[in-house]
């Protein structure tokens, strides 16, 4: 049962995190190339991510900060990479040869944000903030 709530809150933490991904890409998009909005909204996700996880749902304050960040980076970059590879291919030759231009940047992030909640909830749950 307390696995269960745990990754309802990490899927709720997650969503908010997500969102603040997904709306700062557009408007880093007004200044940046799409691949670099993508790279700087993932730092505004995961930073809003790392302060509910550990939070809300690892219940983790009790632990060394440093070790809790630095871990918490390693299992980003994961899912950086997994983001990044979908979000690129979608909006750049996916979608495109789909013939779905129109909101392949759009499609191909939200695709990209979503991907890796598997992983990283068991990456945190297993290694940043083991319970």
């Amino acid at each position: 049962m307390l696995k269960d709530r745990q990754f309802r809150n990490f899927l709720l933490a997650g969503g908010a995190a997500a969102a603040a991904n997904f709306g700062s890409r557009f408007l880093f998009s007004r200044w940046v190339r799409y691949e670099w909005a993508v790279l700087l909204a993932y730092l505004v996700g995961m930073t809003a991510a790392f302060l509910m996880m550990r939070t809300y749902v690892f219940d983790a304050r009790g632990g060394a900060l440093g070790p809790q960040l630095t871990k918490f980076a390693a299992v980003n970059l994961i899912a950086l990479a997994q983001t990044f590879a979908i979000s690129v291919a979608l909006a750049r030759w996916i979608l495109p040869a789909l013939h779905m231009e129109s909101q392949a940047e759009a499609v191909g992030h939200f695709a990209g944000v979503i991907a890796p909640v598997i992983t990283s909830y068991f990456g945190h749950r297993l290694f940043t903030f083991r319970s």
